[in-house]
């Protein structure tokens, strides 16, 4: 996952947002020439750990206490926006979604990596068994079919 992640927000380029940062885990792979770097976290207690994560890296970033449906920005003000399993978390995608299209500028790209059903009919069977006890142990995930029809519709 390390390395998908890694891969993902090496892509990133310009005026770059990312959605529901968590602890910072990407922080270290995001290009030394962004133009500027703005981490979102709506949790508390992953925000405090984002910061601190933040102060300890040689990168500049700005830290804002946001929910992935409501960024305080300007329309059309971003280059990128990455997005690493934060869609599963949120009550509404399609929300999300819209919000991601306001924030970009014209030609700005979403980058994102999610899990999503599988397209295997005995794999797509195992992960719906497995949905319910997956929540204990994946907190705040929420994925669904609904989920990926939205994304796949993207």
């Amino acid at each position: 996952m390390r390395a998908l992640r890694r891969d993902l927000v090496a892509l990133a380029a310009g005026r770059t947002l990312e959605l529901g940062s968590g602890t910072g885990l990407n922080l270290a792979h995001f290009p030394d020439d962004l133009d500027e770097l703005i981490l979102t976290e709506p949790a508390a207690p992953m925000r405090k750990r984002l910061e601190q994560a933040v102060r300890r890296s040689p990168r500049a970033a700005t830290v804002l206490d946001a929910p992935a449906e409501r960024i305080p920005l300007p329309d059309a003000s971003l280059d990128t926006i990455v997005s690493a399993l934060v869609l599963c978390t949120v009550d509404r995608p399609d929300v999300v979604l819209h919000e991601v299209r306001r924030l970009l500028r014209p030609g700005g790209r979403l980058l994102f990596l999610e899990h999503v059903r599988a397209d295997s009919a005995r794999l797509a069977a195992w992960q719906d068994r497995l949905e319910r006890p997956w929540r204990r142990f994946a907190e705040g995930c929420r994925c669904n079919r609904a989920t990926v029809e939205l994304i796949e519709a993207a």
